[in-house]
């Protein structure tokens, strides 16, 4: 059962009284005269401060991601919402976080700046959570629990089932980072929000939005969850150049879900003509839109290729992934310089 949100939020944090912005003030008026934020009136394409909570566009990815635009967070980027995930909940020096391992590796940087204990929690050699080990890991000063589904560098989605049964036995806050959830045909955690109080699923315009320029991060929960990250982050925290894009592709979702279903049949294509090569040892089950890779030499291959011209990751120093290499699907020509390459190897 989950602590009551006061309970598991930072207390400064609880008490804070946010930054009042220009634009937040006079909010739900109608106006054509802006005297109020010592902007410059001229250049008027870019010279006004952009709103403060992205209110036009929450409205948008409400209608595409099927969630109510009050449980949606923007940011600069995931990274910002794991950021105010230890802002808000952990105190520093005191209370812990427990994450699956390997993961991504944000979730651990964050809780280095932020001064909080990070509880890596090994995956089984195919990559696998266990739920139990999980929950023994936490104790009374474990505010958050991290899981990636599909996760990186594996690849592979976690067992909902195991998710669950955290959700259900975790007193503290659950976030599931489904950066890569555009490309698996399992359904999304977001549509468990009202269910589980306790959860923060995480989503980006990264990766099959092919958007990681604009750096537009997303977050969904309850309610009073996004009230505490709006409080907390900066007033302006993304820009109108970001919005505007996001807006533009956000009403076009066909051109997305044409380039999902390509890198998919793509991601197919390589992985059978990889596991063919002389080096290749394994190829990872994935749903994602890259492939882990166990491979004769890791290191040698990646610089062989990097001598090529052509970068993939060496993931050989992380848990699990020894003589490993994390391989993104690119295009088909891509993918066949790589397959070219390694062939001559």
């Amino acid at each position: 059962m989950m602590k009551i949100l006061e309970e598991l939020v930072r207390p400064n944090i609880w008490r804070l009284k946010p930054y009042s912005s220009a634009r937040d003030e006079y909010s739900g008026h109608e106006a054509h005269v802006f005297l109020d934020a010592n902007e410059n009136p001229f250049n008027t394409s870019v010279n006004r401060y952009p709103d403060p909570l992205q209110r036009d566009l929450k409205q948008v990815i409400s209608q595409v991601k099927n969630v109510a635009a009050e449980q949606i967070f923007l940011g600069n980027g995931s990274d910002e919402a794991i950021d105010l995930c230890y802002r808000c909940f952990t105190e520093p020096g005191k209370d812990n976080v427990v994450a699956i391992e390997p993961t991504y590796g944000m979730y651990r940087v964050c809780a280095d700046i932020n001064d909080v204990e990070y509880r890596a929690v090994q995956l089984n050699e195919r990559f696998e959570m266990n739920a139990k080990e999980m929950l023994d890991a936490c104790d009374e000063h474990t505010k958050l629990i991290w899981i990636c589904s599909p996760n990186n560098p594996s690849g592979n989605c976690i067992d909902p089932s195991g998710i669950v049964t955290i959700l259900n036995s975790f007193p503290g806050i659950v976030i599931v980072d489904e950066a890569y959830g555009d490309f698996t045909q399992k359904p999304s955690f977001r549509t468990q929000l009202n269910r589980f109080p306790n959860l923060i699923v995480l989503n980006t315009m990264s990766k099959a939005w092919g958007a990681a320029a604009i750096r537009m991060g997303m977050a969904f929960a309850s309610k009073e969850i996004i009230g505490l990250f709006n409080k907390v982050k900066y007033p302006y925290n993304v820009n109108q150049l970001s919005q505007n894009k996001a807006m533009e592709l956000l009403k076009d979702p066909y051109q997305t879900h044409q380039w999902v279903r390509m890198l998919i049949q793509e991601r197919s294509r390589v992985i059978v003509a990889f596991e063919q090569l002389p080096i290749c040892v394994e190829v990872y089950p994935t749903e994602a839109n890259f492939f882990l890779a166990k491979v004769t030499d890791a290191q040698a291959i990646y610089n062989y290729l990097m001598e090529n011209g052509i970068i993939v990751r060496n993931r050989n120093k992380i848990a699990l992934c020894g003589n490993c290499l994390r391989v993104t699907i690119g295009t088909r020509g891509e993918n066949n310089e790589l397959l070219g390459a390694l062939r001559q190897y």
